[in-house]
């Protein structure tokens, strides 16, 4: 059965991200950036591994005049492919590492899990769809860069192959890297429209 729905989710996240390449093409090239700055803090604790967890701070500064940076708990407003495609999108909880909820399905030798939880709020017009395995992006200290991995752990629900999320409502999830054992994760990113949007939003790890 975990068989069928990962091939399930597999097939969804292939048929959204090819759906979504053809779309950017169309589109054509546009300016990138990342967005770095919270919207608004929120009040949630961060776990950061098992039970540990810590409150949120204030965002956090690199001096006078310095802009803020978003954290674990913090909301960035996220726009997508096209002006319909808005998202407050918050870095709810890190948990690392992360125990496999399967048995059989264990990471490599020498690799961890890593589950990274997010909130996708639709704040745009319409309807919003997307496919948050492939938006979210995990990079470590040295600068490498890791996509999503097709794990369930027990850090909680993992987010299905694609939500489509009404305006105004939201949508809770996680999101599984599987990383070097001895890697540090230092930032967390996450593009809206499978990450093909052009913005990225990004949170600094403690």
């Amino acid at each position: 059965m975990s068989v069928r729905i990962r091939t399930r989710r597999t097939a969804a996240v292939l048929l959204g991200t090819a759906l979504l390449a053809a779309a950017a093409t169309a589109c054509g090239p546009t300016d990138s950036s990342v967005a770095t700055a919270p919207k608004s803090s929120a009040a949630a604790p961060a776990a950061t591994g098992g039970e540990a967890s810590a409150p949120a701070a204030a965002p956090e500064s690199g001096g006078a005049g310095a802009p803020a940076v978003a954290k674990v708990g913090d909301t960035i407003a996220l726009t997508g492919l096209e002006k319909k495609d808005t998202a407050d999108v918050t870095l709810v909880k890190v948990v690392d590492p992360a125990e496999s909820s399967n048995e059989y399905l264990q990471p490599a030798e020498g690799k961890r899990y890593v589950s990274v939880q997010f909130r996708i709020k639709a704040t745009g017009s319409a309807a919003y769809t997307d496919t948050p395995a492939t938006g979210a992006k995990l990079i470590d200290a040295q600068g490498q860069s890791f996509t999503s991995t097709f794990a369930e752990t027990k850090a909680g629900p993992e987010f299905p192959g694609s939500v489509n999320i009404a305006p105004g409502d939201s949508s809770l999830g996680f999101v599984t890297f599987e990383i070097p054992a001895d890697a540090k994760p230092d930032k967390v990113q996450y593009a809206l429209n499978s990450g093909f949007a052009e913005q990225s939003g990004q949170w600094k790890l403690a």
